[in-house]
């Protein structure tokens, strides 16, 4: 990023299509109607678009409601609710210009007073939102006129446009807030391209188009069914068959299954997904960094992107950063190295071996893959690895944030520092590890107002460096994103971030099914 000294401005208009012909246009339009079937491994539970916490709820809240951003499949954000926005020469106050007659589903009119609304909600600690602390350093949010909205931050942040991207910074009718903010959880009132039709969040959940939504020209579709299907092989074979048109991912084994299919696309990008070995720093024996140094110091990470990811996917380092990143830092990787992990242990006090239980969610399967992987590699040390496997349900309910030791699932998100704030600094949404590192926090919190591409590139390059000295989760694997769709669903395409997927572009083309 160059250096931002004077009024940082974007426009949010399609100038580009502005000086197409019309006729141009017109015969490049997308079909219209259709209905879309589309599969996930796993209920949308939660739907409340604050506290939506898995892709298929982060699918459903992006198909119900809308962002002032959005951020695009090249990682870079675009206009949604805002049209315009421009911030200060210090990076202190951002102003937003909103997109007029832009309606909720219900039919009241959405203003600045929601969007003030719903920040404020984010940011307040009772929400328990994810997004508070991904929405960047803001202190105050004003609305200064019914289409313009202020945000002034604590400390300058080169991010906030992307931040406000973020899949739970939704915009909710500031009514609700006021009323009942709960009631989202089942009745969703969002400006998005589509509103709630049916929903049973273990079966199938129906939106259909919205016919007010802020571009007449979207959605191109009628109606969207999202489908569960818990077992991987039946919903591979439902895509094959026609059953389904989309599926939002899929596992390596099945996917060379779906690239061998006629009439199916297989879809692949890198990207900055992974899973880790979350570890509670404030309890022993992780509080001990020895303990932690030397089970990183047991995992062949090459071996593990090829047993885990199945080839698709990229060896990691103890940092969230995957090469997918900007400001990724490429450091040599550690290797397995048991005398030395020995060695630690023993310094740590457990010269006999530690005995563990490590605790892995069986959604996705992966989880329990990288778990046997670890026990195996890990046993020579000394690492007694009892892998235990529980019901996502579960595992969200009593493992997820609480335990000592259990194996994460996480998107890529949209810049270092959002995926930073998201699990590692010490005010992160999910500390899952409780690491709490004030050098750190420091090195995270400096990169974030710093304009300067180099500046920039040091400090993050210093957060990277702790993280892996320290090791506060080990990071073995980063995952491509996997999925596939029939051949008729044009539209499409596979966004690296894992949690944002642009349905309101999709539409059938030649082959397409007829659905009442």
């Amino acid at each position: 990023m160059p250096s931002l000294s004077r009024r940082h401005v974007l426009a949010g208009t399609a100038i580009a299509l502005a000086g197409l012909p019309k006729i141009a246009r017109a015969a490049e339009a997308p079909t219209r109607g259709g209905v879309l079937r589309i599969s996930v491994d796993q209920g949308a539970a939660v739907i409340h678009p604050l506290l939506a916490r898995v892709n298929p709820e982060y699918l459903i809240t992006e198909l119900l409601y809308s962002n002032l951003t959005r951020l695009k499949p090249d990682m870079t954000v675009e206009p949604d609710l805002a049209l315009s926005w421009e911030a200060d020469a210090g990076l202190l106050d951002w102003t937003f210009k909103l997109r007029p007659h832009v309606t909720f589903h219900d039919g009241s009119a959405l203003s600045a007073d929601d969007v003030v609304a719903t920040f404020k909600a984010i940011l307040d600690a009772k929400t328990a939102s994810p997004a508070r602390t991904n929405v960047g350093p803001i202190k105050e949010i004003t609305a200064v006129d019914p289409l313009t909205v202020k945000f002034s931050l604590s400390s300058a942040f080169a991010d906030l446009p992307v931040a406000l991207a973020y899949t739970n910074a939704r915009i909710v009718p500031a009514k609700t807030i006021a009323g009942d903010l709960g009631s989202l959880a089942t009745k969703p009132n969002g400006t998005g391209p589509f509103k709630l039709a049916s929903y049973e969040p273990d079966r199938k959940i129906i939106v259909e188009r919205n016919p007010a939504y802020y571009d007449p020209a979207r959605p191109h579709l009628d109606r969207v069914e999202v489908l569960v299907y818990p077992d991987r092989t039946a919903e591979a074979s439902a895509l094959i068959s026609g059953d389904i048109d989309l599926m939002l991912s899929t596992t390596p084994g099945e996917y060379e299954r779906l690239a061998k299919a006629a009439g199916v696309k297989a879809l692949r990008t890198p990207s900055g997904q992974f899973l880790n070995v979350n570890m509670g720093c404030d309890q022993k024996p992780f509080n001990d960094v020895r303990v932690r140094q030397a089970l990183a110091l047991t995992i062949d990470r090459e071996a593990m992107a090829g047993f885990v990811a199945g080839g698709y996917g990229t060896p990691g380092n103890d940092t969230p950063l995957s090469p997918a990143y900007h400001f990724y830092k490429d450091m040599p990787l550690k290797k397995p190295d048991i005398a030395k992990a020995k060695k630690l242990l023993a310094d740590a006090g457990y010269a006999s071996g530690l005995d563990l239980t490590l605790v892995a969610s069986d959604k996705p399967e992966t989880r329990t893959q990288l778990g046997v992987a670890i026990r195996e590699m890990a046993a020579p040390a000394g690492f007694r690895i009892n892998v235990q496997t529980m019901p996502h349900a579960t595992y969200l309910d009593q493992v997820w944030k609480k335990g000592n030791f259990y194996v994460g699932f996480y998107n890529m998100q949209p810049t270092a520092d959002a995926i930073f704030k998201l699990l590692y600094t010490s005010d992160a949404a999910w500390n899952e590890t409780r690491w709490n590192n004030p050098r750190f926090d420091e090195v995270v919190n400096a990169a974030r107002a710093e304009t300067a591409e180099a500046n920039r590139a040091a400090l993050y390059d210093r957060a990277q460096t702790i993280m892996n000295e320290e090791v506060p989760s080990v990071i073995p694997v980063f995952f491509d994103i996997l999925a596939a769709r029939r051949a008729y669903v044009e539209g499409y395409v596979l966004h690296p971030r894992g949690s944002v997927y642009l349905l309101d572009r999709v539409s059938f083309g030649a082959g397409a099914p007829k659905r009442a």
